[in-house]
């Protein structure tokens, strides 16, 4: 399999709580198809890509590189989506943790994109891989004169 897979495999069975069965193979392809040279996976979770706890049906597989976060959907006839979230774009994260699963929001100067039904003792790791990334990278970015 590749790496990006592994990764997501590795997650679930860390944390089974969560809404994550639907086409993760597939979802983990498209970002292994993007993938830039010298692009390393660091870490990789999946979860329902929409804010609502009832709708299963969004299941999208996110991966953080050594570079950017790439977020990946296979529809289900032909096609996918894939968003990619660059340092230099990112603004800040909240986690939300309800009763049964959790959420991330990740606000970048475009957009909110959200994950929901995360199982919730994944939240903290979640917040921590992304947040220790983003403060790493965001330093490699040099401050503008004003």
């Amino acid at each position: 399999m590749g790496q990006v897979y592994d990764h997501v495999m590795l997650y679930k069975k860390k944390f089974p709580g969560g809404i994550t069965w639907w086409r993760l193979r597939k979802h983990s392809a498209v970002i292994e198809e993007h993938l830039n040279p010298g692009e390393e996976v660091k870490y990789a979770f999946a979860g329902q890509k929409n804010d609502k706890f009832y709708d299963v049906s969004a299941t999208a597989v996110v991966a953080i590189t050594n570079k950017r976060i790439l977020i990946g959907q296979k529809r289900v006839v032909w096609g996918y989506f894939l968003n990619s979230i660059t340092p230099d774009l990112y603004n800040d994260m909240t986690i939300y943790q309800g009763l049964i699963w959790g959420q991330v929001t990740l606000d970048t100067v475009k957009e909110e994109v959200t994950f929901s039904n995360l199982a919730k003792d994944s939240l903290r790791e979640i917040e921590t891989v992304i947040s220790e990334f983003m403060m790493e990278e965001k330093k490699k970015y040099g401050k503008r004169d004003e």
